[in-house]
């Protein structure tokens, strides 16, 4: 089977070699030509210069797989792709698009008889061993092309991947999975937070963590990920708490406001994350104005 897969970097590069050592043929294109060089001579991956040459290469009906940053990068690329692809060719976007955008890529090239796959991917730097979970969208019979690479991409050929229904339906529970990630974090952050805390009690974070890897109810891979680090060092020295978002939370919180639906935990936890990125910063300040002002309480200067 052929596929032309445009963006390799950390995720794209180690789906390529996932692909390839499934025996799978990858036509690979990247901005960063060392990139796509080191996969051609580690992999037998067949080196694109190109987004046109790329497309090219390969045989009718066409396969092209985006693993790029969601927003304009992507959707610059599709529309490039709408261009270049024939009515038939199959365009799987495997970004972490915001589903809306998903559903309207998927009617735009429709008008041109492409078909479109979202992909929503999860698994990170790990998924070239343990395989992605796949959240997939699409047609059925779009779905039906691209599913043997959706196979090779799993943890095995019959789990770990879903056909989650129309187009926009693979990034939009994608979406979900992350914002149900933003919580599960917090309040494992939370937790440890409040027993190192506890000075009194000399808590070893390390074994803990480790404990509770076996057996308990709070099991799962990100305790096993935090159970590694807290063993390298509990006090995590050297780390600024700071923490980046991707837009997924954002997203899931719009979407709870959107159906009135109640989501506090996701919600919260991406407000935390706003927190640690200065955006407190300024209310902090003004509170703290409000309280000396109204009690003359000590305001703490730089």
């Amino acid at each position: 089977m052929q596929l032309g897969m445009i963006g390799l970097g950390k995720m794209g590069g180690n789906m390529a070699r996932r692909l390839r050592r499934a025996g799978m043929e990858i036509v690979g294109f990247n901005q960063d030509t060392d990139a796509t060089e080191a996969l051609a001579a580690e992999e037998g991956l067949v080196a694109a210069s190109s987004a046109e040459d790329l497309v090219a290469r390969l045989d009718s009906p066409r396969l092209v797989w985006l693993m790029l940053p969601a927003g304009d990068v992507t959707e610059n690329y599709v529309q490039q792709m709408a261009d270049l692809l024939d009515e038939g060719d199959v365009l799987i976007d495997g970004a972490n698009s915001y589903f809306k955008d998903s559903m309207r890529r998927a009617e735009v090239l429709a008008e041109r008889g492409i078909r479109f796959v979202d992909a929503g991917v999860s698994g990170g730097v790990w998924g070239l061993d343990n395989g992605y979970a796949m959240m997939v969208g699409g047609a059925d019979d779009a779905f039906a092309a691209v599913q043997p690479i959706i196979e090779a991409l799993a943890p095995a050929r019959d789990r770990g991947w879903v056909h989650t229904g129309p187009a926009g339906s693979g990034h939009y529970v994608k979406m979900i999975h992350n914002g149900i990630e933003y919580g599960m974090m917090q309040a494992f952050a939370e937790g440890f937070a409040l027993m190192k805390g506890r000075e009194d009690f000399n808590l070893d974070l390390g074994d803990i963590a480790e404990s509770w890897r076996h057996g308990s109810v709070v099991r799962s891979w990100l305790l096993d990920l935090s159970a590694e680090v807290l063993a390298d060092d509990a006090d995590l020295s050297g780390i600024e708490p700071f923490v980046a978002d991707s837009g997924e939370g954002r997203w899931t919180a719009l979407e709870g406001i959107e159906q009135g639906i109640p989501t506090p935990v996701m919600s919260l936890a991406l407000m935390a994350r706003f927190a640690t990125q200065g955006q407190q910063d300024y209310s902090a300040k003004l509170l703290a104005m409000m309280r000396n002002a109204f009690g003359g309480h000590a305001v703490k200067a730089n």
